[in-house]
């Protein structure tokens, strides 16, 4: 191996800075705090690789051939990755659901290779050169993950054996791997062990609701701060770093981001309570800061809330660049002391849009009647009706609004809705703030 090793990028613009790039032969470890935080800068390393067209193996212990290649999505579509699936026949034990994936998979670019015996890591390793062997040029590689082999191979002897004979090999065949390992799972021994013969290490973090990196190693670099923290979110593939000036800003008010989101959606305390297993308690405490929800929580919370995990950590002053939002994407909200089967709702702007603006679809039942306003809003409201008929009521004075017309909410609020046609009535509804 050249003393001047080729310098490339980790897939993540603002990474590349912090930790100089990868060298070729770098083997990375990640120690993950959350057992999920890697997952974004292993998918982004990926991306990269394809976009050189450069080949890639992902071996797998821990995930199904079919949920690995629904986390990749389009990813999985690339002719130069090869899937070293140690699932299967592993923590799968060689189940018929999982045997049965390979033949009714309709493949898509990537290749896909069981490997009959994982629980020998010599069998692994064998697959791994061997696909190795039929590629040209420098190889790209994620163990996903130490943890999981560990699990399978009954020991951290085994893992320790297999990482320190075979990182010094990968090292000389021009290979770039990440290594992903849970943080807790392990001894400080292994750790220490892992850490010495590895030529990059990185810690994630997960504390109060904020995610920090830190690089803990990074031979042949000049880098600015081993064992800093550097605080950042994600959303989709994208990685962001906060500045540094923010870096001792106070923290994030996740009570007042989940509270403003669920309103968005229309779910009481109770309600979200019932859906995320926890008490109304713990979601009051929750929001007024008292407390610090699970990451288990947070995830079930932003399930239900169709938004993206980041969004409770996100400053809502946050540029969103997007433009564009698919309709399938609406997402439907209730609307508090409404008759269930006489109104439905659908939110057409994504919850944690940062805009001035909310869009909704609004239908009512034929005959059915509102006692109500949709929302108790202080901003101006403007209302097109799509189709069929409404009568809108303000105090004793009753208006009728046909297909085409426009109603207009400033400082008068309806007190009833009312459809007395033989269809459901649609609205196009906007809220300004």
């Amino acid at each position: 191996m050249s003393a001047n090793r080729i310098r490339i990028s980790t897939g993540v613009s603002e990474l590349d800075p912090l930790l100089g790039g990868l060298l070729i032969g770098d083997n990375v470890v990640w120690y993950d705090d959350a057992g999920s935080l890697a997952a974004i800068f292993a998918l982004n390393f990926i991306q990269s690789a394809e976009s050189q067209h450069k080949p890639f193996i992902y071996v797998s212990f821990d995930r199904s051939p079919r949920n690995l290649i629904e986390k990749l999505g389009p990813l999985a579509d690339n002719p130069h990755l090869a899937i070293l699936d140690c699932f299967t026949y592993g923590k799968g034990k060689g189940a018929d659901i999982f045997q049965k994936f390979y033949e009714d998979r309709e493949a898509p670019g990537c290749r896909l290779i069981p490997v009959e015996t994982p629980h020998d890591p010599d069998e692994v390793m064998t697959h791994f050169h061997q696909i190795r062997s039929q590629a040209d040029g420098d190889v790209r590689f994620v163990f996903e993950s130490l943890t999981g082999m560990q699990e399978l191979w009954a020991g951290e002897d085994q893992i320790s054996r297999f990482y320190t004979h075979t990182c010094p090999r990968l090292y000389e065949l021009n290979t770039i791997g990440y290594w992903i390992m849970e943080k807790d799972a392990h001894s400080k021994r292994l750790k220490a062990a892992i850490n010495q013969i590895a030529q990059v290490s990185i810690e994630l973090s997960l504390k109060r609701g904020k995610t920090s990196l830190s690089v803990l190693k990074a031979e042949n670099r000049e880098i600015d701060a081993v064992n800093t923290p550097h605080y950042y979110w994600t959303k989709g593939l994208s990685v962001t770093f906060s500045p540094e000036k923010q870096r001792a800003a106070a923290q994030i008010d996740i009570g007042a981001r989940v509270r403003d989101l669920r309103s968005k959606r229309g779910i009481s305390q109770s309600e979200l309570a019932k859906l995320v297993g926890v008490t109304p308690s713990n979601i009051s405490q929750v929001e007024s800061n008292q407390i610090y929800p699970s990451l288990t929580a947070l995830m079930k919370m932003a399930e239900i809330l169709s938004v993206e995990v980041s969004s409770f950590f996100q400053d809502k002053a946050g540029v969103d660049t997007q433009c564009v939002f698919q309709g399938a994407a609406a997402i439907e909200t209730q609307l508090p002391d409404m008759p269930k089967d006489a109104v439905f709702a659908k939110q057409l702007t994504p919850l944690d849009l940062d805009s001035r603006t909310e869009a909704y679809v609004i239908e009512i039942m034929p005959g059915k009647l509102l006692p109500s306003h949709f929302f108790v809003h202080k901003g101006e409201e403007f209302g097109y009706l799509l189709s069929g008929r409404l009568q809108v009521a303000f105090g004793g004075a009753k208006s009728s609004m046909r297909a085409g017309d426009v109603i207009h909410l400033s400082t008068q609020m309806p007190s009833q809705w009312k459809n007395p046609g033989s269809g459901s009535a649609k609205l196009l509804w906007l809220k300004l703030y």
